[in-house]
Formats: structure tokens, sequence, C-alpha cells
């Protein structure tokens, strides 16, 4: 794909010259691209997958330019001039789920008011933390939401926790379009 500028030829042209070109218009510039070959064969799994999740963040771009309140939050994320739209934001963020960087257990104890670190980021921002606590036998000990404090997410123990051996620490870290991402620890 070629980029084409300051050309009084080109300038404003779009459509396909035989099967060899095609221009395009995208913010205000004059792109130049290779006639696209027709598919052959039926998709992968895989590619059925993609297609799928990528037909799903069209519809919620689509609802989030519907939903004033939404719309406007993704507005202050867009830059028209670097070609990122409002519409492009919100594809990207159901494209893209929260990242767990790390999940701090060190000062963990099993006692009440003990707290477990987690650092979260994600390409537009993140709504919730959950953490879970189960002993090794799969019993639940507790779960609850962490509290965002400065760059990191805290959640602040509440029950007692006599044998910590082989518990199993859940973390679920949520985004606007719901996207899901977990990370599992074993003490």
């Amino acid at each position: 794909m070629a980029e084409s500028k300051n050309n009084i030829v080109t300038h404003g042209l779009s459509g396909k010259v035989r099967d060899l070109l095609v221009f395009s218009q995208r913010n205000g510039k004059t792109i130049v691209s290779k006639v696209p070959r027709e598919r052959t064969g039926e998709a992968s799994e895989k590619q059925q997958a993609h297609r799928l999740k990528f037909q799903k963040a069209i519809l919620y771009a689509k609802s989030v330019l519907a939903d004033p309140d939404k719309k406007e939050l993704y507005e202050g994320m867009s830059d028209k001039s670097e070609g990122k739209t409002t519409f492009n934001v919100a594809v990207a963020d159901l494209l893209n789920a929260p990242d767990i960087e790390t999940v701090d257990l060190s000062a963990y104890t099993g006692n009440p008011g003990d707290t477990i670190r987690v650092t979260v980021t994600d390409d537009f921002g993140v709504t919730g933390v959950m953490v879970k606590i189960e002993n090794s036998d799969g019993s639940l000990v507790e779960e609850g939401s962490a509290v965002m404090q400065g760059a990191e997410w805290i959640y602040i123990a509440t029950v007692q926790n006599t044998d910590l051996t082989e518990d199993k620490i859940t973390v679920t870290a949520t985004d606007l379009p719901a996207n899901l991402s977990e990370k599992t620890q074993i003490l």
C-alpha cells in the first residue's frame, strides 16, 4: 500500500484501475494498493472465529455511536488526524481484553485486612477486578471486588484463612465491552 502526497494527478482519486490498482481516500490522503485477490477454499475454524469476533466488534462500535454517554467516553480517546475515529477506538476496545500484568500476593498471609495487589492494563480502561480465594480442595474462602488505588487494584481480605497450602487465587478483570481476562496463581 502506498500513500500519495501532494500529487495533483492522484489527489482525490478513488476507484479501481483494471485488475492492477485500487485508489481510496482516508483522512484526506489518497491510498494506492494492489487489487485484492479473491479467497479460495473454506475458512479455517480460527479464521471463522476471528471473523465472528470482528463482527461483534463492529456491532459494539455501532452501539457505542448510538449511546451518547459511551460515545462521549470513546471520543476522548479518538484522534481523527491520526485516523483514530470514535468507531475505530470502540472496535479496538472490544478486540483487546484487559491484560493482568502482576498479582502480588506477598502481603497476603490469610488474615483479615491482608492485601492482594493487582496491576491490570487495557487499551481503553479497566472497569472492574474480582479476586477469588479457594482452598486446595476447591472450597471457596472468599471473593469480592478489588478497589483501584493509583495504578493498582487492591483487594482487602475479610476472612481468616488458616491453611494457605496450595490455595488458588483467581483474578478476573473486565473492561467496558465486558471482555474478561483471568489469571490464577497457587500459593
